[in-house]
């Protein structure tokens, strides 16, 4: 079962997605809050909570701030934007500060209950329209995550584990990895590992930030 805490300062976005997503057999609502101060203290609590089901704009503390207090203190919860602005510079701050991935509130409900099994597995799930836009609005003062110029070959990956970086950032799922790469699933998690080894990251998000900054210009581009 998938625990998953709403966050929107909308009423009536809140009560729609719990009516609707909650309507999931292999989820369960377990709250809704207005902020992400309050879904931090929500958490913090002691309330079981795998998926935070995060909105972009709302007062006191929005989803880009809420996701790095979450993030910081329980980084084993997963963070997924929700928001109806398609505003870039949020969707950069919120991948960087920890969010999982990032949704538009237009979607089919189905494919926001797709999303949160997604990212409950620990796979990345960028919109594509999103995923496109990234490598223009990545740059160093935006995204420090990794300030080296050797391309990725010179940072002691092999090509197979550069190849599974490269799908990694176009968003695909470790079994959509699988199949492309004709390899098996756990072999793919093994070189996950040793890519955030290698390379000194935290997540997967991480991993595709850091491909995409290098193709944005800020390193040199694989």
């Amino acid at each position: 079962m998938i625990h998953v805490l709403i966050t929107d300062d909308d009423p009536f976005i809140r009560e729609s997605l719990k009516l609707i997503i909650g309507l999931d057999e292999e989820i369960t609502i377990v709250g809704t809050c207005n902020h992400g101060e309050e879904a931090f203290e929500v958490i913090q609590s002691g309330i079981q909570v795998d998926v935070v089901l995060m909105d972009i704009r709302m007062p006191v503390c929005d989803g880009v701030a809420g996701t790095l207090k979450i993030k910081q203190a329980f980084p084993e919860v997963t963070v997924l934007i929700l928001t109806t602005f398609d505003d870039d510079e949020f969707i950069v701050q919120a991948l960087r500060n920890g969010a999982s991935g990032y949704l538009l509130k237009n979607i089919p409900p189905d494919r926001i209950i797709q999303g949160i099994k997604t990212v409950e597995q620990g796979n990345l799930l960028i919109h594509p329209d999103i995923a496109k836009k990234l490598t223009t609005f990545i740059r160093p003062s935006v995204l420090p995550v990794v300030n080296v110029p050797q391309p990725l070959s010179q940072l002691g990956l092999t090509p197979s584990e550069q190849s599974v970086v490269v799908k990694i950032s176009e968003g695909l799922s470790n079994k959509e990895i699988a199949q492309e790469l004709f390899l098996s699933e756990g072999t793919i998690k093994n070189y996950i590992t040793e890519i955030l080894s290698k390379l000194n990251l935290r997540d997967r998000t991480q991993i595709a930030i850091f491909y995409l900054k290098r193709l944005s210009g800020t390193g040199d581009a694989h």
